[in-house]
């Protein structure tokens, strides 16, 4: 049976979780003070410690200090001085919960319904790490890029945790997928999980969605409506681009994550909810805060671990992975079995991808749609590729009026040529002409320039 060590100096408090713990299904032993408590963990292992923040002879956190970090123990905090700050600390050194006085008892056999068995959560994730060794997978993500290995370890970290995640990236590296991961890799993963994307609802229907509403309590409420914070009661919900978050639903926002109570729209009653927070933003946070458009005191409250995922322009050996991945449910999903050619791979390769992940997988889907044989070529699904770190911005090429038509094709090709760094195939794309035009003309530019050579070298009489 799991093991829980129980730390706390008023006596009555240690008996009555003791009572509660053990009712659970859970051995136990209890501890006055941490010299009490390091006696108790030498006896025996924990595998949860139940401490309050305050004891007599130091803080619950030197805990963590006693414990061996090779053998998974959860660790949840009790204080009946609560602060953000020490919230955030016992968080971010491992703490799986944090409880404030009196404990509400419902939310800690919550707490231990959600406690592994014999570290299995933790072995699993172990095995993923396996996995990704061998396929580039983790879990619902994929990639094999030393940028997506240290994503895959902080996730692996956090994921069994209690912990808030910020998750920053741009638009379409994943951040939604990520939040799924941290939800399947959590104590939480057998209970909902719910996204919601702050800037896609109406300012004037956010809060309703979030908290839910009354029958009656404004006009087109004709039943009561549960939100978003009731509905993912026990698992997590996704909060994405949170700076689209009108301020004045932030407040009522950061109260929720403090107290773990909230009130629908009419009515003064407050509604428990025991749920879990990922919160994404493709914009950076600090400069949010400093234009008014996050504030400060969620930042923190939100930023306890925070996460950046690499745009895919930092994983480049990753690109072919994706592709495949997405060809490969397209040919499942039509009963086909299209195939890239080498040179559309290395076109891909090349590509910058200022859209990231969700830009390669419309241009799969695009080149899948636009090949009619076997074999996915760029000539049959063109595209504007640019080479990879190189500036977004296209060249101007200036044609004065007057000029002829010949004379204004073959500037433009020899600026494509020069923006395509002289690779033909591109610019013959991008030019909307074939290969073979273009070399035609090409040959024909060179001719012209021999020719005119010549004829200077010709004596005038």
């Amino acid at each position: 049976m799991p093991h829980v060590l129980i730390v706390d100096d008023e006596p009555n408090t240690r008996a009555a979780l003791a009572e509660i713990v053990g009712a659970e299904g859970f051995t136990t032993a209890v501890a006055g003070d941490l010299r009490e408590a390091r006696i108790q963990i030498v006896r025996q292992s924990p595998d949860v410690v139940l401490t309050d923040l305050k004891l007599p002879d130091g803080s619950g956190m030197d805990l963590f200090k006693e414990l061996d970090p090779s053998i998974p123990v959860e660790v949840i905090l009790i204080t009946g001085h609560a602060s953000v700050e020490s919230a955030v600390d016992a968080l971010r050194l491992g703490a799986a919960d944090y409880l404030i006085k009196p404990i509400n008892m419902q939310r800690l056999k919550a707490i231990l319904d959600r406690i592994p068995r014999a570290g299995d959560l933790k072995a699993e994730i172990g095995s993923l790490r396996g996995e990704l060794r061998r396929f580039g997978r983790f879990g619902r993500m994929l990639g094999g890029s030393p940028a997506m290995q240290d994503l895959y370890d902080q996730i692996g970290k956090v994921a069994p945790t209690e912990a808030t995640v910020l998750l920053i990236g741009e638009s379409g590296t994943g951040k939604e997928l990520a939040a799924q991961t941290l939800h399947d890799l959590s104590l939480r993963r057998k209970r909902p999980f719910l996204a919601v994307n702050c800037g896609a609802i109406s300012p004037n229907l956010i809060e309703s969605e979030m908290f839910g509403h009354e029958r009656g309590s404004f006009t087109g409420a004709e039943r009561q409506h549960k939100g978003y914070f009731e509905r993912s009661h026990g698992g997590t919900l996704f909060l994405d681009e949170i700076t689209e978050m009108p301020i004045e639903l932030q407040v009522k926002l950061l109260r929720v994550l403090e107290t773990g109570l909230f009130m629908r729209v009419g009515t003064n009653q407050e509604t428990e909810c025991d749920v879990r927070i990922i919160a994404a933003t493709n914009r950076n946070p600090q400069e949010a805060v400093a234009e008014g458009k996050l504030r400060e005191d969620l930042y923190h409250r939100l930023n306890v671990f925070p996460i950046h995922l690499p745009p895919l322009r930092e994983r480049s050996k990753d690109v072919e992975l994706l592709a495949q991945s997405f060809l490969d449910l397209l040919n499942e999903t039509h009963k086909s079995a299209k195939a890239f050619s080498p040179a559309m791979l290395a076109d891909m390769a090349s590509h910058a991808w200022p859209g990231n992940v969700r830009e390669l997988k419309n241009y799969v889907h695009r080149a899948f749609i636009m090949t009619d044989g076997g074999l996915i070529d760029t000539v049959a699904a063109p595209i504007q590729l640019a080479p990879a770190g190189k500036a977004e911005s296209e060249p101007i090429v200036t044609i004065p009026v007057g000029t002829s038509l010949a004379e204004a094709d073959r500037r433009l090709i020899f600026a494509t040529l020069q923006h395509c760094g002289g690779v033909k195939k591109h610019a013959a794309e991008v030019l909307g002409i074939s290969l073979k035009t273009l070399y035609n003309r090409l040959e024909d530019y060179a001719a012209d320039n021999a020719r005119e050579a010549d004829m200077q070298d010709v004596p005038v009489s």
